[in-house]
């Protein structure tokens, strides 16, 4: 089996010991990104959404996918009074492309500011 791994230059290097992806089996699994170390670190739970899926924007056009590629999610969130406006910002991303989805709210994600963490799986392309 082939596995490779992989960070991203445009992105914040991860903190601990973890890649932004690893590619395995047709698949692309993407590590559960979060808005820190961005400006939106400190903002509300729809800018932090925005931001996060602006990282997995990235890779996906470093790997030359898009989000219709996407088709898994999960979605850890601290709060769940916004979710419909969350949802909005998904929608502008994956049009009518969208994923398998999990939404999970937890206690809280590794900083206290942080109101969201998404990971993804993307098929690559045979």
């Amino acid at each position: 089996m082939n596995i490779s791994r992989k960070n991203y230059p445009n992105l914040k290097v991860p903190s601990g010991a973890f890649y932004h992806s690893v590619r395995a089996n047709g698949f692309l699994y993407l590590s559960g990104f979060t808005a820190g170390g961005t400006p939106a670190e400190n903002g509300d739970i729809v800018a932090q959404t925005e931001s996060i899926l602006e990282q997995i924007k990235t890779i996906l056009e470093a790997e030359s996918l898009g989000f219709e590629h996407i088709v898994k999610v999960t979605v850890y969130v601290t709060e769940l009074d916004r979710l419909g406006e969350v949802s909005e910002v998904r929608v502008r991303y994956f049009g009518d492309t969208w994923p398998a989805s999990t939404l999970v709210k937890v206690a809280g994600l590794v900083l206290p500011n942080l109101k969201i963490e998404i990971e993804a799986v993307v098929a690559l392309p045979e």
